[in-house]
Formats: C-alpha cells, sequence, structure tokens
C-alpha cells in the first residue's frame, strides 16, 4: 500500500482545522444566546426565565446539525456554505422550540422573541466567523487543500475560476505546455510522468479536468492517482445540463451512478415562494425608497426636457409583454442621435452590435442620466412593476421584443420565470458581459432556480452597484 505524504500545513488543515472551526462555532454561538438574552431584557424590562443550561444546549444542536452537513472538513464556497448554515440556524431553533415544549409542555421557558433574536444573530455571527476565520488561515496557508490538476484545457480553467479560492493549486499535469492556464500556473509534467509527480509533489487532492478521455481511459487514470491522494475529483462531460438543484443516486454496488435534476421554477409551491418573497420584501422596498424617487424624479424634470420616466415594453412570463417603469436617462430623441453618433464612430457601432450599449460617453445620456445609471438608480421605479406581479426582485434581464431574434433558442427558457431588477448577469459583470454572455447566464439562472440562490444574487448586487462594476 502506497503511504500518502504530507506536509504540515495539510496536517494541521485535516486535523486541527475542523475543531477549531467547531470551537469558534460553539463560542460565537453561546455568545450569540447571551447577547439575544441581554437585548430581550432591555425590551421587556425584566429578566427572562431562561435556564443557563440552555446558553449552552443552543450552541451544541447547531453543531450536531453542522457535523452531517460536513461543515467542520469540506470547504465550501460562499453560497454553499452560507446556505447550509442557515439551514442549521433554522433546525436548531425548530428542535429547542419542540425541547422547550417536550420539558415544559404548554409553560414555556423560552420567549420565541429570544428564539428569533437568537436565530439571527448566530447566524450572522457565524457566517463572519467563518469569512474571518477562511481568510486568516488562508494568508498562512493552512486552509486551503492542496490540488494537482490534471488537464489544463477549458474545464481546467472553469474549474480554476470557481473553485481556486478552496484549493492551492501545486500546478497542471499536461501533455501541451502551450495552454493558456499554464502561463499562470506550473505545468508539472505529462500524463506518461503522473506516478513520478504525484510522489515528488505530495497533495491532498487531485482533479481530473479530462473529459475529453474515453471511458476506459479515465477510469484507469482515477485509479492509478487514488492511492497517492485522499481525495479525486472527477469533472464529467455534462455541460450544459442544469446542476444547481441536483440529487445523485447509485445502486447498491457503485457501478451506476444518476444524477437527477428538478425544475424548480416549475413547482406551484416554489413559485408562490418566489412571488411571496417578492411581495414583502418588495413592499420595504417601496415604502423605504419613495422619497428618493421622488427626489430623481424632480431632478430629472429640471435637467432636461420630457417625462421623469420612460416607460418601455419588454418580454415577461411566458412571451407576453409588459411596460417596464424605468427613469428617463436619455434625450427624448436619443433614437435620432444614436444614428448619428453610430454613422460618424464605425468603431462604436461594432461595440453596439456586441453589447447593445456604448461603453463609453453615450451621447444620448444627460447628467442627471449619466449618474443614475452609475449606480443604477434609473430602475428603481421597477419595484412597481415587481409589486403587480410583472417583474420579480430577482431573475433573467427584461429583453425588449425586437431582442427576440437575438435571442433565439434561450427564449422558451428565460420566459418560464418574470425578468428581475436584477440577476446574475448584473452580478457577474452588467455591461462587460456580451449579449450572448448574458443569455447565457440567464438561461444557468432559470434551470437553477433557488431561493437562497436570489438572497445571494441580492447581497452581491448591493456590491456590485456600489463598486461602479459595469455601469455605463
Amino acid at each position: 500500500m502506497i503511504r500518502i505524504k504530507q506536509t504540515w500545513q495539510a496536517r494541521i488543515n485535516q486535523y486541527v482545522t475542523p475543531f477549531l472551526l467547531l470551537f469558534l462555532d460553539f463560542l460565537v454561538c453561546y455568545a450569540a444566546a447571551r447577547m439575544s438574552a441581554g437585548l430581550m431584557e432591555q425590551v421587556v424590562g425584566d429578566l427572562l426565565l431562561i435556564g443557563r443550561a440552555w446558553y449552552s444546549v443552543l450552541p451544541c444542536v447547531f453543531i450536531l446539525y453542522m457535523i452531517p452537513m460536513r461543515m467542520y472538513r469540506a470547504r465550501w464556497g460562499f453560497r454553499e456554505s452560507t446556505s447550509r448554515i442557515f439551514r442549521a440556524t433554522f433546525y436548531t431553533i425548530v428542535t429547542v422550540i419542540v425541547l422547550d415544549y417536550l420539558i415544559y409542555g404548554t409553560r414555556s421557558m423560552i420567549p420565541r422573541g429570544f428564539l428569533l433574536t437568537y436565530w439571527a444573530m448566530s447566524y450572522a455571527f457565524v457566517c463572519v466567523s467563518r469569512l474571518a476565520t477562511r481568510d486568516i488561515l488562508r494568508k498562512i496557508g493552512i486552509w486551503q487543500n492542496t490540488v494537482i490538476i490534471i488537464g489544463a484545457g477549458k474545464t481546467a480553467e472553469r474549474f480554476v475560476q470557481a473553485f481556486s479560492k478552496n484549493y492551492q493549486i501545486v500546478g497542471f499535469i499536461e501533455d501541451d505546455t502551450k495552454k493558456p492556464l499554464l502561463q499562470h500556473y506550473p505545468c508539472l509534467g505529462g500524463f506518461a510522468d503522473i506516478r513520478g509527480i504525484l510522489h515528488q509533489h505530495p497533495v491532498q487532492d487531485v482533479v481530473l479536468a479530462t473529459p475529453g478521455l474515453s471511458k476506459k481511459e479515465q477510469t484507469t487514470l482515477f485509479y492509478l492517482v487514488q492511492p497517492y491522494v485522499r481525495n479525486v475529483s472527477v469533472i464529467p462531460n455534462i455541460f450544459g445540463v442544469p446542476i444547481g438543484n441536483v440529487e445523485i443516486e447509485s445502486s447498491l454496488d457503485d457501478r451506476l451512478l444518476v444524477l437527477k435534476t428538478r425544475n424548480n421554477l416549475n413547482s406551484l409551491s416554489n413559485q408562490l415562494l418566489k412571488r411571496a418573497f417578492d411581495l414583502v420584501l418588495g413592499f420595504i422596498i417601496a415604502v423605504l425608497i419613495s422619497p428618493l424617487l421622488l427626489v430623481l424624479a424632480i431632478l430629472i424634470k429640471l435637467d432636461s426636457n420630457g417625462p421623469a420616466f420612460y416607460n418601455v415594453a419588454r418580454i415577461g412570463n411566458g412571451g407576453k409583454t409588459f411596460k417596464c417603469y424605468k427613469f428617463r436617462s436619455m434625450y427624448v430623441n436619443s433614437d435620432r442621435i444614436l444614428l448619428d453618433f453610430l454613422g460618424k464612430h464605425p468603431e462604436a457601432e461594432e461595440e453596439w452590435k456586441e453589447f447593445q450599449k456604448l461603453r463609453g460617453d453615450d451621447p444620448r445620456v444627460t447628467h442627471v442620466g449619466k449618474f443614475i445609471r452609475k449606480y443604477s438608480l434609473d430602475e428603481l421605479p421597477q419595484i412597481f412593476n415587481v409589486l403587480k406581479g410583472e417583474m420579480s426582485l430577482v431573475g433573467p434581464r427584461p429583453y425588449l421584443p425586437r431582442e427576440k431574434e437575438k435571442i433565439g433558442r434561450y427564449l422558451p427558457v428565460i420566459c418560464m420565470t418574470t425578468p428581475g431588477i436584477t440577476g446574475l448577469w448584473q452580478v457577474s459583470g452588467r455591461s462587460n458581459i456580451s449579449f450572448h454572455g448574458r443569455l447565457h447566464l440567464d438561461a444557468w439562472y432559470v434551470r437553477n432556480w433557488s431561493l437562497w440562490q436570489d438572497f445571494i444574487i441580492l447581497f452581491r448586487t448591493f456590491g456590485v452597484v456600489f463598486a461602479k462594476k459595469g455601469a455605463y
């Protein structure tokens, strides 16, 4: 049997880091319980009748849910990590309510206000603690698992783009040394040198990014690599298949693997859940931004001739058109201005054909328009489209009817749901993404929809808007 070598960082990562994360989770949840009790005492004006034992029970129950979710061994990405933490905190609250009822009956000893406060605090504290711990351990070279990637083609590029924060990439094994990835990472050798490379460079993980190999070649490669490392990851050739909601099934003898995907947006319960999310959060946002909407409308009217709003037909759910509300950011004769400008600037015409936007100085945009576009304030009136059910807070881009031909085969997928004020394309580059790139992102969003994904996109939207990334 081949003995797998490990660096001291790998040993700490494997044996010490899980206990460190568990200890920190207990501390922050304990602190959340104490702070929640203190806050409720300030609000209620009296001491809460909560046994001190519950301060320790709450973190312990939370940890018991985190362990089977592999939150102490695996290195999940931000989206998956926060989703699992959310589920663990929710299950903790439900479990404690049940325990409280079983122990005390109808004479509940734990106020529900305390539990709701604890839920919010514990979730926020654990997420912040995890992010801080990850960054600190990453800086000292402990958090990331060491990995060697076999293959350096397009598949490997996608893997690096998606998971490089979770791995310390030692290098690649690739016969073709001219691959673009090898300009940034070391090439350790070719496929014929795999055994020697894994002996010389002990790592925890190997990733097989070789979907172009035959089934027999993939299997041979897998069994060749497996004795030298703790984990072997295989990237299958199923690009284009929606994987956001995938379930894995296998036969008893592990000779058959089945990947089952769900169309979440085809479920009535999920459609109602998404609509309820839009209505509740949309109403709160509409109330909060009403004064800002009034101020912006006045500024637009004072800046240039024309109405404050620019309502244009857009493609909605099921392919039906609707009036999309926006603040006017261009002059009223913008179409004529555009034609004149493109006729004088051929390079701008090429840019318009690819992006359907002018990413430089757009002569159609007013002075106030430049400001509201920079911070996406021109799209704020769309909150009323959300309340009417014509749009969603998160969804595909609201495309123009004249763009149907360019949308092509993506149209049926994109029309499965309502368009959104923000979406995956918005947090992935905005105007820096080509028209075809936006279609691809929107189709991926629809096929892989989940409510948690909407939460993450909304969260990331604030950072993108304030950083003014891709805004023109």
